[in-house]
């Protein structure tokens, strides 16, 4: 029987518990199951499944992120700051005739703009996702459960984790219960 200590839960061993994995039969048992947790109220759970499953965000109650904003945003702020850059060199720097054309002439800033802002959409895309992802990171506590690794192949399972402000052992193990599972185990860090 877990118990807790604060706001931390840990077993009779003294080991802290990551949460309570629980495994579904089909596709659909873990759909509605997703959709009594997020009912619930808790905020810190995920599904795995071996495939997707359409709506399975809708289910969970995911919110759309806002990274393709700040993406636009840099894109933009990359874009500008390229033109700029090449205004200044070759406008008001140094400047040097070409072509018979003015000192800053915007055509030939294009590909240098748009590859700038292209850079800057790319990195800020690559950063903000693994932030927001929490990546990198090395090694995750249900893969010390056996049975949590047929969740690649045709296993389909709900974590809700022991840091969730809603978590108890109990009452989360007669939700997931009454959702349906066909198993249900504690996780250990």
């Amino acid at each position: 029987m877990p118990r807790a200590t604060g706001k931390v839960y840990v077993t009779e061993q003294g080991e802290t518990i990551h949460g309570i994995l629980a495994e579904f039969a089909t596709p659909a048992a873990l759909y509605h199951a997703a959709e009594h947790v997020r009912d619930a109220g808790y905020s810190k759970w995920d599904t795995f499944t071996p495939f997707p499953i359409h709506g399975m965000e809708d289910a969970m109650g995911v919110k759309r992120t806002r990274l393709p904003v700040l993406v636009a945003l840099m894109a933009f702020t990359g874009a500008g700051l390229a033109f700029l850059m090449q205004h200044w060199m070759a406008g008001v720097d140094y400047p040097l005739m070409h072509q018979g054309k003015p000192f800053s002439s915007w055509q030939a800033f294009v590909p240098i703009t748009f590859e700038l802002g292209v850079l800057f959409a790319a990195f800020t895309s690559l950063i903000g996702m693994l932030a927001r992802n929490g990546l990198p990171r090395w090694h995750h506590p249900l893969f010390k459960k056996e049975r949590f690794l047929s969740s690649s192949d045709d296993r389909f399972f709900v974590c809700i984790e022991a840091c969730d402000a809603k978590f108890d052992p109990d009452a989360t193990r007669a939700l997931l219960e009454k959702a349906g599972a066909t198993s249900i185990e504690l996780v250990e860090e």
